[in-house]
């Protein structure tokens, strides 16, 4: 729910710029200038700062797929950061991955003869 409100606000004044310096001023290049920059300013704080901090303090959605040939074992969260556990039996390891805010800087720690219990190779 907060990320709706949050792209509403953001539309909002994108729109809001069209409106008052576009229709009211007639001032149109500088117009949709304005509005093309609060909707890049406004994605980019979105996905490098605030989408994981919906997800985890206000209850955003946040979309991870597991890659091919791994199974997912378990997630937590460090910080603002998702830590997610995945296992691959091709090679015996299992596999911890970081999403960072913005996918960067993301870490990766691979643990070598790991056969969670359950798990059948």
């Amino acid at each position: 729910m907060i990320t709706y409100f949050y792209w509403f606000l953001v539309l909002g004044l994108a729109a809001a710029a069209i409106f008052f310096l576009g229709m009211k001023a007639g001032k149109w290049p500088t117009a949709i200038s304005i509005a093309a920059i609060v909707l890049l300013v406004g994605w980019a704080y979105y996905f490098f700062y605030l989408q994981q901090i919906f997800v985890k303090r206000f209850g955003g959605v946040m979309h991870v797929t597991v890659p091919e040939g791994q199974q997912h074992l378990s997630a937590t969260w460090k910080d603002d950061n998702l830590w997610i556990e995945n296992y691959n039996p091709e090679n015996n390891t299992c596999q911890f991955t970081e999403y960072s805010r913005g996918n960067m800087l993301e870490g990766k720690v691979i643990i070598k003869n790991c056969n969670p219990r359950g798990i059948r190779r």
